[in-house]
């Protein structure tokens, strides 16, 4: 091996340590941030003190029963929705693949609608509807993009379709139910991290970790399925198994968090889209991804809570406005036109 090769591959490591060490920097400020500010405010030693067990009443119940939840799930679910989206857009070749775009969303989302307003379900069986309306999205992806060679770009065209399909699906059932019912199926739809109780954290966070060795096993063989079906083929590589442990792994990504917090848009678009050019060499970055979605939503939660004054908003609505705006941009960019 030259000592070119060396140096550059040193070079690779270095770029990685530092786009991770950023990412995780911007977690744990947003973390603090997220723990401190609020009607309760907490000086830095203030919350230190409570988090070790030091604070009064106030200000244990303020920190872990009301910020720390939502904090945690902000960036439970902005990390799984970021390794999604890397997972969709590493294995199509495209940085259009979300599971927004793409529909998967939509369809967990139809399929939860389903299950609060006709059968009344919530908690676990309402993940487990989520996750079968996802599934059934992509089983439905992944015939439509195995016909031909230009697969990639006829499943995202399809999933667009879905996506619309699946709107208007929900649109109807809400229109058909109870006031009641459909006012928090909206709020639901509109993507919502307030009054989260521990045991919702807990459940995505037991999925994430059940799927975080399938995560890294993509990880791994999707860069060789880039390079073809043939090469990767003569490397060993089985292209159909890879393709359909990505998509299971993002459909189960995505409809936990769909499931509990509702459809949160463009995470899973603009989390890989920022932490590849940072990355460099066409590395797929699952875990960077992951980082910069954690960041990304907790970010777009505090902007939820506190960008104006006297009132709170879903973080849904920060997290579309910000992500329509980055897909102008994308569209606007060689890389987008290209498409």
């Amino acid at each position: 091996m030259t000592a070119s090769v060396l140096q550059i591959r040193a070079r690779v490591r270095r770029r990685r340590g530092l786009v991770v060490s950023a990412a995780l920097l911007a977690v744990l400020i947003v973390t603090v941030v997220s723990l401190s500010v609020g009607d309760y405010d907490f000086a830095p030693a203030d919350l230190w003190r409570t988090l070790w067990g030091g604070g009064d009443r106030v200000q244990t119940y303020v920190v872990f029963q009301v910020r720390a939840p939502r904090m945690a799930m902000a960036l439970l679910v902005g990390a799984s929705l970021g390794a999604a989206g890397a997972l969709l857009q590493s294995l199509l070749r495209n940085p259009l693949a979300s599971p927004d775009l793409l529909g998967i969303s939509g369809g967990a989302g139809a399929a939860a609608v389903f299950a609060i307003l006709i059968l009344g379900l919530s908690g676990p069986l309402l993940a487990v509807a989520a996750f079968g309306g996802g599934l059934i999205v992509a089983a439905f992806l992944l015939l439509a993009g195995q016909r031909r060679a230009d697969g990639g770009y006829r499943l995202i065209l399809a999933g667009v379709g879905v996506a619309f399909l699946c709107v208007a699906l929900m649109n109807y059932m809400m229109v058909r139910a109870k006031v009641e019912l459909a006012q928090s199926a909206l709020i639901w739809l509109t993507g919502s991290l307030s009054s989260t109780p521990w045991w919702n954290v807990a459940t995505v966070f037991v999925v994430a970790l059940l799927a975080t060795p399938a995560v890294i096993a993509c990880a791994r063989w999707l860069p060789l399925t880039q390079m073809g079906a043939a090469t990767a083929a003569s490397l060993g590589v089985r292209t159909a198994t890879v393709r359909t442990a990505a998509v299971l792994t993002a459909v189960l990504l995505t409809s936990v968090t769909c499931a509990f917090v509702g459809p949160i848009a463009f995470i899973a678009l603009c989390a890989p889209a920022i932490a590849r050019p940072l990355l460099g060499h066409g590395a797929v970055g699952i875990g960077t991804s992951a980082a910069v979605g954690a960041a990304l939503l907790g970010a777009a939660d505090l902007v939820a809570q506190f960008a104006l004054p006297g009132m709170s908003v879903p973080v849904g609505v920060v997290t579309g406005a910000i992500g329509a705006v980055f897909l102008l941009w994308l569209l606007a960019t060689s890389k987008g036109r290209q498409l």
